[in-house]
């Protein structure tokens, strides 16, 4: 019998670069790939589905679905909270698409089947973090194809990458997860994301393409946390106005708390909210990292709530397991 382990990690989602129907592409997501915490799925062949956490049986049951298999057998050994801004969805359902795909001995394609997985219908960061890691650039969708509703599920492709650089060694990021309600998912993210578009105003976005061409890709290519911690905070604020209405706020509570209490400390030198939220990033560097988990508890306290810290570097591959 053959078994075969997969193991994929989080991500960060900094934003999108449009969400106006008045310009010609829409979306094109900005993020990074985390080394911690990741997914650890196993499969092997079997005459049904089994598995014993609801969470993942949906995704082996598309992926047995998909590759036209009998069943497989399917655990996952270490897991991270969905719905919490960190991409435990894709990753999931990738993981399991390639752990139950090679157990079987068949053929793969991670970016042409993640729509059938209702994978990369917006953002393209987490199927090319799955791919290859690194921070990435997607290019988004073309406006009047996608408009504001997602196509029919398969029936979109992954963003193509835009731009992918290796994220520096000595850089690191902050992540705060503070206790309490898990981001929107499924038709309710529908609604909210669907209600954005059609009110997004176009300003934003022409904001964005500055920031991101002249601020962040050179930040990332020079190797400046300082620079890169700034410029991607700024995307996060700007992407805030659109979503206010949607979430509460720039932030959606608590993180708005979290994110200021986090700018005023000289360890961070950008902060802001991962997808969704609640996650709240910081970006730092290895010789402030310690200082920076300082500061993300305090910034609970501050907010008055309870939660996680821990500190991620950057990982520059993909997911492990069978090529």
């Amino acid at each position: 019998m053959t078994r075969v382990t997969v193991t994929a990690n989080a991500r960060l989602h900094f934003g999108f670069c449009n969400l106006s129907l008045a310009r010609e592409r829409l979306y094109g997501s900005l993020g990074v790939a985390l080394d911690r915490p990741s997914v650890t799925v196993t499969a092997s062949p079997a005459e049904t589905v089994r598995c014993e956490r609801d969470s993942i049986r949906e995704y082996a049951e598309r992926a047995v679905d998909l590759l036209g298999v009998d069943g497989a057998a399917v655990t996952a050994e270490e897991v991270f909270p969905r719905h919490v801004g960190l991409g435990s969805g894709t990753q999931f359902a990738l993981a399991t698409l390639v752990a139950v795909a090679r157990a079987h001995d068949q053929p793969v394609d991670v970016r042409g089947q993640a729509p059938d997985l209702g994978r990369g219908g917006r953002s393209g960061v987490g199927v090319a973090a799955f791919e290859d890691g690194g921070f990435v650039l997607d290019a988004g969708h073309p406006t009047a194809r996608f408009t504001t509703d997602r196509p029919a599920v398969g029936r979109w492709s992954v963003p193509p990458v835009a731009a992918r650089h290796p994220v520096p060694d000595d850089w690191r990021f902050l992540i705060v997860v503070p206790d309490g309600p898990a981001g929107p998912s499924g038709d309710t993210e529908d609604r909210s994301m669907r209600s954005a578009v059609e009110s997004a105003a176009p300003e934003p976005s022409d904001r964005l393409a500055g920031v991101v061409l002249r601020r962040v890709l050179p930040a990332i290519t020079e190797g400046s946390a300082e620079r890169f911690g700034a410029a991607v905070a700024e995307v996060g604020r700007l992407n805030g106005t659109w979503y206010a209405d949607e979430q509460g706020g720039v932030y959606r509570p608590p993180a708005g708390e979290l994110v200021a209490a986090l700018d005023d400390d000289p360890a961070v030198y950008g902060a802001g909210q991962s997808s969704w939220g609640p996650s709240v990033y910081g970006v730092t560097d290895a010789d402030r990292a310690a200082t920076a988990r300082q500061a993300g508890r305090r910034a609970l306290e501050t907010a008055d709530v309870d939660g996680r810290v821990f500190v991620a570097a950057g990982r520059n591959r993909g997911a492990d397991g069978p090529d």
